[in-house]
């Protein structure tokens, strides 16, 4: 190997270990999600949707301007139909999510979730060419075997709707992963601020029609502004900048953090039990994200999105 293909291997090595911190952060701070839903008092699930939504629709946009230099509408034009998209996809991912949990168990929908890092996986393949390395699909089998650990005994038929919610919640967050990594997309972060303002006129929606309305307690429309700043907003601009170094099949497993993390947070914050077969599913998981992770490092990377 000569000494520029040293260099630009090196190079390349040290962006995928950057890609692989900032996408394990996303997913660290979004397994705060859980708890800070804990402390509200009486949100409903579309409300807590509504204002999540509206606070990351706005700090999304002024994380645009910034970025584009005073500019943030010329960014949107930039990407066009593209950014829509990818909104689109982000309205699944939001509102899928949300669907599932009250229409079916929440070991169902976990389980389904689970469905995200593989179908990332395989539309970066077909959609890509991103090739997927055996490690990866090891590491993705293991982390789903954690998943049925962890809920093991709680799975059930549940309701169709509810099914169906988290199928399309995992897919739509794998497309939002696969348009990230297109190569023809710049800056990327107006397709968060599109899927916040889409999400907020469907939780606005639901509000209205579901007769649930507005009027939040203070404490829980505080709550509900800081996760989509905080929580959901920030986590998305940190998984958004790692989408530039780490290939789409591995993208949505190290987000797995999240899974793994979050009971941990409940036990640390609120004194809840976590049971054996909980902390054997993390630990699955856990190692299925580091061993891919490891494994990643010892090999040459492919070359981070211009």
């Amino acid at each position: 190997m000569s000494t520029v293909e040293q260099s630009q291997a090196a190079s390349d090595n040290s962006a995928y270990r950057r890609g692989l911190l900032l996408v394990i952060l996303a997913g660290i701070i979004w397994s705060s999600q859980g708890v800070a839903v804990k402390f509200m008092i009486g949100a409903d699930a579309w409300q807590i949707l509504f204002y999540r939504s509206v606070s990351l629709a706005i700090f999304l946009f002024f994380v645009v301007a910034i970025r584009s230099g005073g500019k943030p509408f010329a960014a949107f034009r930039a990407l066009g139909s593209g950014a829509i998209l990818g909104g689109i996809c982000l309205v699944f991912a939001f509102s899928g999510s949300i669907v599932a949990v009250k229409e079916t168990t929440v070991a169902n929908a976990f389980f389904l979730f689970a469905a995200a890092p593989f179908l990332a996986a395989l539309l970066g393949r077909i959609l890509l060419g991103e090739k997927i390395r055996r490690a990866t699909w090891i590491a993705m089998t293991v982390a789903l075997c954690g998943i049925v650990v962890m809920v093991a005994g709680q799975l059930g038929s549940g309701r169709l709707l509810g099914n169906i919610a988290a199928i399309a919640s995992a897919l739509g967050f794998a497309v939002f992963t696969i348009i990230l990594r297109w190569k023809r997309l710049g800056d990327t972060m107006p397709i968060i601020c599109y899927g916040g303002l889409f999400a907020a006129i469907i939780g606005g929606v639901a509000c209205l029609y579901s007769g649930v309305g507005f009027e939040l307690a203070p404490l829980d429309l505080s709550i509900s502004l800081a996760l989509g700043v905080g929580q959901l907003g920030l986590g998305l601009v940190v998984y958004t900048m790692g989408s530039r170094y780490v290939p789409a099949s591995e993208l949505a497993l190290l987000a797995m953090a999240e899974v793994v993390l979050a009971p941990v947070w409940s036990y640390l914050a609120l004194g809840e039990t976590m049971s054996l077969q909980t902390a054997v599913g993390g630990a699955l998981i856990l190692g299925a994200i580091a061993g891919n992770a490891l494994s990643g490092m010892r090999k040459r990377p492919p070359p981070v999105i211009p």
